[in-house]
C-alpha cells in the first residue's frame, strides 16, 4: 500500500510538471486554429552581441519595450511599470463619458478580467485619455459598473503629457485631444509580455478579436510558464 501511494504521488508530480508544456503543445501545435507562437510588435534593431545557432554567430535582436511611467489608479495609489514585473498585462484606452465604444470595449475586457481574477500572472489596465475629468474618484465609480470588478484590473489617470506620450511611444497607438469633448484614441487592446514587449493588438469592440485575445493570453501564459518555470496561480 505504501509503495502504491508513493507511485501515485510521483504520477501526480509528473502530470503537474508536464501540464504547461502539454497545454502549450495543444494551443500551438494541436489547437483548433493552429496557434503559432506570438510575434513581437514595434521597431527593432540588431545588437552588437550575438548568440550561436548551429555553429554560427547570429546577432541578437533588441525589441521595442515599454518605458517606465507613473499614473494613479482608481484607489488613489501610484502605479508604475514595476507593478507589472513578472506579469503579463492587457492595456486599453478610454474615457468615462465616451458615448459608446468605450463601454463595449470595457464590457469585453471585464469578462476577461473576471475570468482571470485569480491568476497572479495576469493584469488589466484601462487608461483614460481625459484625465482632466477622470479623477481617481470618477474612475472608482465608473469601475463599479463592471460586475464583478476584478482585483487585477487597474483604471489609470494622470497628466495628459504622460498618458499621450505613453500611448504613442510606448503602446504605439494614437491618443490626443482635439477639443473638450473630442478625443482621438485607439480602440485596440494591447497584449504585453513579462519583458514589457508588445505581443498583440486586438479591436476591443470586436467579439472575434476579444476571443482571439483570450486564446492568445493562454498561449503567452504557457510560453512564460515554460520560460520561467513558475506556477500559473
Amino acid at each position: 500500500m505504501k509503495k502504491a501511494g508513493i507511485l501515485k504521488k510521483i504520477s501526480i508530480l509528473v502530470i503537474v510538471l508536464a501540464l504547461p508544456g502539454f497545454l502549450y503543445y495543444l494551443l500551438v501545435v494541436e489547437g483548433k486554429n493552429r496557434y503559432k507562437p506570438l510575434g513581437v510588435f514595434g521597431p527593432r534593431h540588431l545588437a552588437k552581441t550575438t548568440h550561436r545557432v548551429h555553429g554560427k554567430d547570429i546577432p541578437d535582436t533588441i525589441f521595442h519595450h515599454l518605458s517606465d511611467f507613473k499614473l494613479t489608479d482608481q484607489h488613489g495609489e501610484t502605479v508604475s511599470l514595476k507593478n507589472f514585473d513578472h506579469k503579463i498585462f492587457i492595456a486599453g484606452f478610454f474615457y468615462t463619458h465616451c458615448p459608446g465604444v468605450c463601454k463595449t470595449m470595457n464590457d469585453n475586457l471585464s469578462q476577461l478580467a473576471a475570468a482571470y481574477a485569480k491568476n497572479k500572472m495576469l493584469a488589466f489596465i484601462s487608461i483614460t485619455v481625459d484625465p482632466a475629468r477622470d479623477s481617481s474618484s470618477v474612475l472608482k465609480k465608473y469601475a463599479t459598473g463592471f460586475t464583478p470588478t476584478a482585483p487585477n484590473w487597474y483604471f489609470l489617470t494622470g497628466d495628459t503629457s504622460t498618458i499621450y506620450n505613453l500611448a504613442r511611444k510606448g503602446f504605439l497607438v494614437n491618443a490626443a485631444q482635439n477639443s473638450k469633448d473630442d478625443f482621438v484614441y485607439s480602440d485596440q487592446l494591447i497584449l504585453i509580455d513579462q519583458e514589457k514587449r508588445i505581443r498583440g493588438y486586438y479591436t476591443g469592440a470586436s467579439v472575434d478579436d476579444v476571443n482571439r485575445l483570450g486564446d492568445e493570453i493562454k498561449v503567452l501564459l504557457s510560453e512564460e510558464i515554460l520560460k520561467h518555470d513558475v506556477p500559473e496561480y
